[in-house]
């Protein structure tokens, strides 16, 4: 498929989402917007992907929805979503909304934050599973700046990244934050040289996509984004069952033969 504000492209079982608006810092458009979700869903159901990174052309990783944008934009449109289909509707329906469905996706998605991650920007990287950071990336909710409020669950996944205190700091104040504080906060994973972003990340991509089980990664993934809606209990639960149907599956075989040969893996997934 041919996309007009972000790029495309699959290497080694690694795809890179690229937001491809470098002269306004990746701003955030309708278009954009449903392009990211497209991208999404042809990643997810590549089978020659295995893992996912998102990252920013330019100077910017996303500086938020494009305010000429949002100037114009409906008051009808901020609270109607029925023109965005859902995601995956084996998933709950919490992680089917506009900005929440990275969740869903069964690859994990690591976020390349090269430089300003602002508002929906910062949100599209906290939904992502990891995220590595340039040194001179700089971080905003922006929000409380333009008289608005925390978008998207922002409120709700933020507290679960950076803990309450940090969350409420960043979401009152509106402050940036650099790579440093961020990396000390747990805001992100990993921070890199700029010249060396997206050589990291996509060398975590490709050991992922290279060593790691796919089915593992995909029942793990889920595992992750459940918990938040399940008591202990329920968690053990989840989890017995499916350490039942790891052990039958191809990829568990597949992990005792390689190990016990001391030879690569070859995970199919299954």
């Amino acid at each position: 498929m041919a996309y007009e504000q972000v790029k495309y492209e699959v290497s080694d079982l690694v795809a890179t989402i690229t937001f491809n608006r470098p002269d306004r810092l990746n701003a955030l458009t309708r278009i954009m917007e449903a392009e990211i979700r497209e991208a999404m869903q042809q990643a997810d159901r590549d089978r020659d992907v295995r893992a996912i990174v998102l990252t920013g052309a330019g100077r910017g990783f996303c500086a938020g929805m494009d305010m000429d944008e949002l100037e114009v934009l409906p008051p009808g449109d901020i609270r109607e979503e029925k023109w965005m289909r859902p995601f995956d509707m084996n998933r709950r329906a919490d992680y089917q909304t506009r900005y929440s469905y990275f969740p869903a996706v069964q690859k994990p998605i690591i976020a390349a934050v090269n430089g300003a991650a602002a508002g929906l920007g910062l949100i599209m990287a906290l939904y992502s599973d990891i995220r590595f950071a340039s040194e001179t990336a700089v971080f905003s909710t922006a929000f409380a700046k333009r008289g608005l409020i925390a978008e998207h669950g922002i409120a709700w996944i933020l507290p679960r990244v950076v803990g309450p205190g940090h969350a409420a700091d960043l979401l009152l104040s509106s402050r940036k934050v650099t790579a440093e504080e961020a990396l000390r906060m747990g805001l992100v994973n990993r921070i890199t040289p700029p010249d060396a972003l997206l050589a990291q990340a996509h060398s975590y991509a490709r050991d992922l996509a290279d060593n790691v089980s796919p089915r593992s990664i995909r029942v793990m993934k889920r595992q992750l984004w459940e918990t938040p809606y399940q008591s202990l209990g329920e968690a053990i639960m989840d989890a017995n069952q499916e350490m039942f149907l790891s052990i039958q599956s191809a990829d568990f075989k597949e992990g005792v033969a390689h190990f016990q040969q001391r030879r690569p893996a070859a995970f199919t997934g299954e």
